[in-house]
């Protein structure tokens, strides 16, 4: 198997809970703070009311679409690109001069989740049709592919919890192959009362804040967010003279053909899949100087993950962003991956919260303060409902002092 080049981050942006844009969520991130609560923007006739982790009311969506409102995840989507694109430093007209490429993961996104206009057209009414173009013209990636006039390849990635992973590692090998000059990469998705109530009765979902890794850990809380990486060919960015924030150096997928939402449980295609990334990128074990795991607060995915570190990377350090973001789904892999290359830049992991009491049937357990790491390289992973696993493994940047 032939060795990916590296392939240059210049530019990120982030938006969920713990902030409105990186900076914010960083600060809470190694300050040790969430604040997850009960849904707002619905109800729910659930006896229980399952803490989630909304994004911020303090920021408006970018609206280029006349008089139709765009739905939610697409807004994110903007927002964590507009970002992303004002740190690369670059601006529309340019953009449309080069091959852009838009590849953004995620899971209920796309999806009409319009309970109202159900209920009216199943009752033989004739409902407004304003959410069905809503649902047309709400796709992520081609939503900012319109807002920035860019024509290279567009894709929606919809391969359930590692939606974010897959599509930068998918942008990546875009750049890598020619395809592309720059790719906006990453993932989006909104809170939904279609997915709260389906995971409530998967019965995976924590009452109180999410305890990854804990011994007393009952399940995850879901979140929302955006987060978006701008890859760029290396013949631009020297033409520009842009340092690289990170590089994202391999990817691995693999999937364990196992069960439709319970990962392998000997962790078997997890293992392929981290195989597979350090090969890709050129990276030893020993050269990792942290994990951020997927880390959802259930008790088959903590066994299984903890189990596959313990046997495949042994003695890393690690955590779990989870715990200050809630599961953001389709989001989650480029919200993870955004940390991970930021926690590199920075020299330091944040406490893995929730995390309080080891669990004595898991292997390894994350850490419990913030940390320093030392090293040129971390690992970001994801595993999906359906057995899907994906992982990347990023480098650290140039020096900018």
């Amino acid at each position: 198997m032939k060795r990916a080049r590296p392939v240059a981050v210049t530019g990120m942006g982030c938006i969920c809970a713990p902030g409105n844009n990186l900076a914010q969520c960083l600060t809470t991130l190694f300050q040790g703070e969430r604040s997850p609560a009960p849904p707002r923007r619905f109800v729910s006739g659930h006896a229980l009311e399952y803490p989630v982790f909304e994004v911020r009311d303090n920021w408006t969506p970018i609206d280029f679409s006349d008089d139709l409102v765009l739905s939610r995840t697409a807004g994110l989507a903007l927002e964590a690109a507009r970002e992303a694109l004002v740190q690369a430093g670059l601006e529309k007209d340019f953009l449309r001069t080069l091959r852009v490429g838009v590849c953004l993961g995620t899971t209920v996104g796309s999806a009409m989740n319009n309970e109202a206009f159900y209920q009216d057209f199943k009752q033989g009414l004739e409902p407004d049709m304003a959410p069905i173009r809503r649902f047309l013209k709400s796709n992520p990636a081609d939503c900012l592919a319109r807002a920035y006039g860019l024509d290279g390849p567009c894709q929606t990635v919809v391969n359930a919890c590692s939606s974010g992973t897959d599509a930068i590692g998918l942008g990546a090998m875009w750049i890598e192959s020619g395809q592309c000059d720059l790719v906006l990469a990453g993932g989006a998705d909104e809170l939904s009362h279609v997915t709260y109530n389906g995971f409530v009765s998967l019965m995976i979902t924590d009452d109180a804040p999410c305890r990854p890794f804990d011994r007393e850990r009952k399940g995850l809380n879901l979140g929302e967010g955006a987060a978006i990486m701008v890859l760029e060919s290396e013949k631009v960015r020297q033409v520009r003279g842009k340092k690289a924030i990170a590089f994202i150096l391999g990817y691995g997928a693999s999937c364990d053909a196992h069960h439709l939402t319970a990962p392998h449980p000997a962790g078997d295609g997890l293992k392929q899949a981290v195989k597979e990334a350090l090969h890709f990128s050129g990276t030893s074990t020993e050269e990792l100087s942290f994990i951020n795991a997927h880390g959802t607060g259930t008790r088959d995915n903590d066994r299984v993950e903890t189990l596959v570190l313990h046997d495949t990377l042994p003695g890393t350090p690690f955590f779990s962003s989870k715990g200050y973001t809630g599961h953001t789904l389709g989001a989650a892999g480029a919200i993870e991956a955004v940390f991970t290359a930021a926690c590199l830049e920075a020299g330091r992991i944040p406490k893995s919260i929730g995390f309080t009491v080891a669990d004595m049937e898991l292997p390894y357990s994350p850490v419990k303060e913030t940390t320093a790491v030392r090293g040129k390289a971390a690992l970001s992973q994801s595993l999906a409902f359906g057995g899907h696993n994906a992982v990347i493994v990023i480098g650290k940047g140039e020096d900018r002092s």
